[in-house]
């Protein structure tokens, strides 16, 4: 009878989990466009935000790669090195600097919206490099996907002209950035674990992040933006970037990750909430019924896969 309580505590603990993590990354768009008011380009403040986050990424790093009784790291070598620079490379840093510079042209719901046909790309990914198969019903599920986001790009282009168009590609190659790092990451998780690899290639990408502000930028860039892009960009570092992945990884550890990822399907809804309320903009019918298209896609999709 404990066991089973304390199982279905855990069950709960990890669907609450879930929920705020999915929640809290869908605050980094609002975050972003937020601190875009305040006229800071999109180099400074991903600078910025990686800048905060690093140190966290650094104990994270230390954390889950120290010697215990229970466990000994495995070694680093070359390989795993040439590999962390990769995924940091494009997982982390192209993929988060694209999606910046995208959301200075588009609304933070149809960003949201991109970025989670991620499941689809990396399908896509593996019937171009490896061959293959996709069925039926993830080919399905993929068509309702890619049908919703089509259906809110146009209302949007209509409204922003060509500028939502570029933002749209941006964001795009952002999202098949990060599908090239989900897609080749497998193997380096079951090596090194997937909380050490994160804060690994996290910390490659703070770096890149960093060192491109510095070639690009003068330094007093840095300390010439308003007050109120210092105090976003450590809202966005800790609230919205670091705790949920540390949310994730908590309840992927209690309910696994098939049903933490059904649980994320509530990021594209709360960013579009968030987009309405806190940044005003456009709630629409085309908006509720792309949201829900993306949402019904990805599901299908996944439930094919499994």
């Amino acid at each position: 009878m404990k066991s089973a309580s304390t199982a279905h505590q855990s069950i709960a603990s990890g669907l609450v989990l879930a929920t705020l993590g999915a929640v809290a990354f869908s605050g980094k768009a609002i975050i972003v466009k937020l601190a875009y008011r305040h006229g800071v380009d999109a180099v400074t403040l991903i600078m910025l935000r990686m800048l905060f986050a690093l140190p966290f990424f650094l104990v994270m790093t230390w954390w889950s790669g120290r010697h215990t009784a229970m466990r000994k790291p495995a070694p680093l070598t070359s390989k795993d090195m040439l590999g962390v620079v990769w995924l940091g490379l494009t997982g982390y840093y192209l993929a988060s600097f694209l999606d910046f510079a995208g959301l200075q042209y588009i609304t933070a719901s149809l960003e949201r919206l991109i970025l989670y046909l991620n499941p689809t790309l990396v399908l896509l990914l593996g019937l171009l490099f490896f061959r293959r198969h996709i069925g039926r019903r993830q080919a399905a599920g993929m068509a309702i996907s890619y049908g919703g986001v089509l259906l809110v790009f146009g209302h949007e282009v209509t409204l922003q002209g060509t500028d939502a168009a570029w933002g749209a590609i941006l964001v795009f190659l952002s999202a098949v950035s990060y599908a090239l790092y989900l897609f080749y990451s497998g193997e380096m998780v079951q090596r090194l674990g997937s909380m050490r690899l994160v804060g690994l290639a996290t910390s490659v990408a703070c770096v890149l992040c960093i060192a491109q502000f510095v070639i690009l930028r003068p330094l007093s860039a840095a300390w010439t933006v308003a007050p109120e892009v210092i105090w976003l960009s450590v809202l966005n570092a800790t609230l919205c970037t670091v705790v949920p992945v540390m949310m994730v990884m908590m309840a992927i550890e209690r309910i696994g990750s098939g049903l933490a990822a059904q649980v994320g399907m509530i990021g594209p809804m709360s960013t579009m909430l968030m987009g309405v309320v806190v940044l005003g903009e456009p709630f629409t019918g085309w908006l509720v019924l792309g949201t829900l298209l993306v949402i019904l896609g990805v599901f299908v999709c996944s439930r094919a896969r499994s």
